[in-house]
């Protein structure tokens, strides 16, 4: 669940351009306009502007000076250009489709003082400025005309992906990343030949919707100064790419380095995923600004109480009404804008139990809006993840309506590992089933429908994980209190940094072990930027307002933890090379007829022989498969999360083979090259050092 700002406490938003209603239109020419498309389209005699305002007895389009946001032109809607609830004019003359605008709507009195909205299906909006200055926004007229050269999408089958989680602006934001403009599209674009040496082929990028950094109302303890909401999950548009992650920070360049980005990342055969926020707006509660859907269609747009207050499910100050017929048209249009203009391959929905929710908060049986993206022609082809949480403690985890198409952050996957990592109670029998897929959550899908994860964006990093038992947020401005209260973190003996070579051993097999099992899961591994060199947040876990070498990545790190970052790669490849990894369906413990071994068998200390105890610190499984359903493929995996070593007597492998030691987190180094560190014959036993995992594969006898 993304963690965003306290809602707003009435700081006044930034102040838009000031207009008088009737303001004269020299060399500009108005007539009634089509109703649909919606929003501003570019049409051989000028503009069409058409936007829904059933609210609203009157309208008024306000045309802005593209440089300086001054008014040119306040023009009523004419009257014969409304057809239902769609106001509709097309502006005809010289140089209309460069110019910015807004709406005022009203009934006349007290209109001059209406605030100029913003269009919600503007492609662009103007006036966010560089990156930690005070937005004034406008909306852009925006056109498609960017030259994508033949590139075409990668297509992977969602199970052979590998998801990596960044943050546009964190993830070369540091000097040490060494690229020309960091913190940007093009910045990342710069750091596509490492995403390549590491193995990934799918990136999710934290919210690029245009957002306002400075909504925040929180400031430094040390400095006093404002804290920003560096995440960006509190969208202004859900059609608009976020201005300041360009190196010009305009809507126009912003539009055409994403695009370049998207080009980019999908010539190297890298998938795009947007982390998409449409439970909430940055408009708030009654305290926020009036940016857009409030002075518009605001009981379309948000779930409102009897007494006419904003429903807060989000604990952002308002919720989307998201299954109103209008507003699940407006994200639709949004999806499709997306998946098109841009060529994204997918989306992560967060807070999306919000989307399951009817106009009276409660939850529906058969949501109609994720019903409407499951069937979507357009979005046939993209992957759809949902986040199935939200703020209120409500948890569709495993029961998130899918429609055969949907897939889901496995919040579970994520606490059962890391308890397992930690030896507790139950632990091991737990989780079990999340390393073949969650065939107890999403038995009637894929395996590809559970996108296993350990940390992400929200919480602590692996680093800390194995550093730090408690939260340490006090750079928040929140007193300390906010972020998860327990996240089953371990210091492993001391908290926070240290030079105990024991504290240090033990951290190191910790965060190989969690690595390597993420990638030895059947699923959808997901790896949060940084982890793969130990990035640090300092035991922050809700590091959403901290734009500072906290969440920026520091590139060091590929230096100073070479062995860790050369293991995440060997393990990425690992899976790669294992097609027994990447099964779709879950397997199943009876032997097809045919088959030398069944595709999944549980073991223990010795064969056949595993320890479901509540005590149980041992985990070992054998996993194979044969024709039809894929090439013969085994692999034996064996985990001892406990602080003893532990003896282990593999199963035998497939007649007519050996076991060869493939991975083994307690080894100091790692070899570099794919050739495999040693061989397992026979019935020899394994000796697993504490907190280590180890993999065995199966290689055909002979020279």
């Amino acid at each position: 669940m993304a963690r965003t700002c306290a809602p707003h406490d009435g700081r006044p938003p930034a102040p838009g351009p000031a207009t008088r209603p009737g303001r004269p239109a020299p060399g500009l020419g108005t007539r009634p306009g089509r109703p649909a498309p919606l929003g501003a389209t570019v049409v051989p005699a000028g503009v069409n502007f058409a936007v829904c305002a059933p609210g609203a007895r009157a309208l008024w389009l306000v045309l802005m000076a593209p440089e300086s946001g001054d008014v040119v032109a306040e023009l009523p809607f004419p009257e014969d250009g409304r057809t239902g609830d769609v106001f509709a004019v097309t502006v005809s003359g010289p140089g209309v489709e460069q110019l910015h605008y807004g709406y005022r709507a009203g009934t006349g009195a007290g209109t001059a003082a209406a605030p100029v909205l913003l269009d919600p299906r503007a492609r662009g909006l103007a006036g966010g400025g560089a990156w930690g200055e005070r937005p004034r926004y406008r909306s852009q007229i925006g056109e498609d005309t960017f030259d994508w050269g033949g590139t075409r999408r990668p297509r992977t089958a969602p199970e052979d992906l590998v998801v990596y989680e960044l943050h546009v602006r964190g993830f070369t934001r540091d000097p040490s990343s060494r690229v020309a403009r960091p913190g940007t599209y093009a910045g990342l674009r710069e750091k596509i030949p490492y995403l390549l040496g590491l193995g990934v082929n799918c990136v999710e990028l934290l919210p690029v919707f245009e957002f306002d950094e400075t909504d925040n109302t929180y400031t430094s303890p040390e400095t006093g100064a404002p804290l920003l909401n560096y995440w960006g999950y509190n969208p202004v548009g859900f059609f608009a790419p976020k201005a300041a992650y360009a190196a010009t920070p305009t809507p126009d360049a912003a539009a055409r380095e994403l695009k370049e980005l998207v080009r980019a990342l999908h010539e190297a055969g890298i998938a795009v995923v947007l982390d998409v926020v449409f439970n909430h707006t940055a408009e708030g509660d009654h305290r926020g600004p009036t940016q857009s859907l409030r002075g518009l269609d605001a009981p379309a747009s948000y779930l409102m109480t009897p007494d006419g207050g904003y429903r807060n499910l989000t604990a952002t100050g308002n919720t989307v009404n998201a299954n109103h017929p209008r507003m699940r048209a407006l994200i639709l249009d949004s999806l499709r804008h997306w998946a098109t203009e841009y060529r994204v391959d997918g989306f992560r929905f967060d807070m999306a139990c919000i989307l399951a929710r009817g106009q009276d908060g409660e939850l529906l049986d058969n949501p109609p809006l994720l019903e409407d993206i499951a069937h979507d022609p357009v979005l046939a082809d993209r992957l759809l993840v949902a986040e199935a949480t939200d703020a209120t403690g409500l948890d569709l985890t495993g029961r998130f309506p899918s429609y055969g198409r949907w897939s889901e952050w496995n919040a579970r996957y994520r606490d059962d590992i890391r308890r397992f990592l930690l030896g507790r109670p139950g632990s091991a029998a737990a989780f079990a089933p999340r390393l073949l897929g969650s065939p107890d959550l999403y038995g009637a899908r894929t395996a590809a429908a559970s996108v296993n994860y350990i940390t992400c964006h929200d919480g602590m990093t692996l680093a800390d994980l194995t550093s730090y038992d408690e939260r340490h947020n006090h750079a928040n401005g929140e007193g300390g209190a906010d972020g998860i209260p327990d996240e089953d973190s371990w210091n492993c003996g001391h908290e926070g940094p240290t030079g105990d070579p024991a504290v240090l051993l033990t951290r190191d097999r910790q965060r190989r072990t969690a690595l390597a099992l993420l990638f030895l899961s059947q699923g959808v591994p997901m790896l949060l930027a940084g982890d793969e060199f130990g990035r640090t947040q300092q035991g922050n876990n809700n590091a959403y307002s901290q734009d500072n070498p906290i969440s920026w990545l520091d590139w060091t790190g590929t230096r100073t933890h070479a062995d860790l970052l050369r293991f995440t790669r060997r393990c990425v490849a690992f899976r790669r090379a294992h097609p027994v990894l990447r099964r779709v369906r879950h397997p199943g413990g009876a032997t097809p007829e045919g088959w030398k071994l069944p595709p999944v068998s549980w073991h223990g200390e010795r064969p056949g022989e595993p320890d479901w105890s509540d005590g149980s610190t041992l985990l070992a499984v054998l996993l194979h498969q044969e024709p039809p359903e894929g090439v013969p493929d085994t692999v034996f995996i064996a985990v001892n999360t406990g602080r003893a070593d532990r003896a282990v007597e593999p199963p035998a492998p497939p007649p007519g083979t050996h076991w060869r030691l493939s991975l083994d987190t307690g080894a100091a180094t790692q070899p570099q090259a794919p050739v495999p560190p040693g061989h397992v014959h026979g019935p020899a036993a394994l000796r697993l050092a504490p907190h280590t995992a180890v993999a065995l594969t199966a290689h055909p006898d002979g020279p």
